[in-house]
């Protein structure tokens, strides 16, 4: 399908620029042009596609559907899928996580959709579709979903809401719970396409710089770093290796757009799939700048908790890729 994205990005580095196929200038050089054109393609149509999807489904009636309905379980599901759709960073998960709070909607659900959204998103699909294939994609998804489930499910059984902070407890004392119901929307999808540009280009403006940094650096591992020398540190053999790539993944930030290309060169690499993933999990899902928004609503002991319960389940999510790829 992007047999001539390679195509282009040899003829520009190798012929129009004169570069050695052999340099580590011309393999990073031509990994950038090449991952760049056909990743930026991939998000284009997938973000262009789930914003058709998001203007049938408003926040608002997701939140008051899962604050309304006795789902028997199937609500960490539910918000754990819209989760996905939405492609948000952990950081700009937050507010929308405040939302779902003043909202009502049990503290343990509002936490899968917080795991989940900055994990699996349009844009981590497009870009695992073009990096790994359909099977490794798939894998991916349903994991991350899980991931946020048994999160949520695990912390709505240790009932935190007590750690939750004063601001907190004040709006859901004084909430006005709102009474619309599910309407059904009347406006032609001609109408509605936009708004659906104009949020596309909200998207993607803000995303590109990320993807372009994230390329950037895999192609400058993909160039100049020796094949094998994270495999002597990550080594599949290493039982350590996974919870190593997780914990020192924490500290970091990025989004999954900025992550996947870094991902990509450590497998290439020789590191495992499941500690590159588990690396990108924590990346993605676990960082400081989140912690600090989330101080807003959590005290210091439900932030280390939750940091907690899903460091252990990306850990957990890691052992079981290596063990299935």
């Amino acid at each position: 399908m992007f047999n001539w994205t390679q195509n282009l990005a040899d003829w520009l580095v190798y012929s129009a620029l004169g570069i050695s196929e052999k340099s580590h200038l011309g393999a990073a050089l031509n990994f950038f042009i090449y991952d760049s054109i056909k990743i930026l393609i991939l998000l284009f149509v997938i973000i262009f596609l789930m914003g058709i999807v998001n203007s049938y489904f408003p926040v608002e009636k997701v939140r008051n559907f899962l604050s309304r309905n006795k789902l028997y379980g199937a609500e960490y599901l539910m918000a754990s899928l819209f989760g996905v759709v939405t492609p948000f960073c952990s950081c700009s998960s937050v507010p929308l996580f405040i939302g779902f709070v003043k909202g009502g909607i049990p503290l343990g659900v509002t936490f899968a959709f917080l795991v989940t959204s900055p994990l699996v998103n349009e844009v981590a699909i497009g870009m695992f579709l073009g990096m790994f294939g359909v099977k490794i994609t798939l894998i991916y998804v349903i994991s991350g979903i899980l991931l946020g489930m048994i999160s949520g499910f695990i912390l709505q059984k240790m009932k935190l809401e007590k750690h939750l902070t004063p601001w907190v407890k004040d709006v859901l004392v004084n909430a006005e719970r709102e009474q619309n119901a599910f309407e059904s929307e009347k406006t032609p999808l001609k109408d509605r396409l936009p708004f659906i540009w104009d949020e596309v280009k909200k998207i993607l403006t803000g995303i590109i710089p990320y993807v372009l940094i994230g390329i950037a650096i895999g192609g400058l591992m993909h160039g100049y770093i020796p094949d094998g020398f994270f495999e002597k540190y990550m080594h599949r053999d290493n039982p350590f290796a996974v919870p190593m790539a997780t914990l020192l993944a924490v500290p970091l930030y990025a989004n999954a757009a900025g992550i996947l290309p870094v991902v990509q060169v450590l497998v290439a690499k020789g590191i495992p799939i499941g500690t590159a993933i588990a690396f990108m999990m924590a990346v993605v899902g676990l960082s400081f700048p989140e912690a600090m928004l989330l101080k807003k609503v959590m005290t210091l002991k439900l932030i280390l908790i939750f940091f907690g319960v899903v460091t252990m389940c990306i850990i957990f999510s890691g052992y079981l890729f290596n063990l299935i790829l």
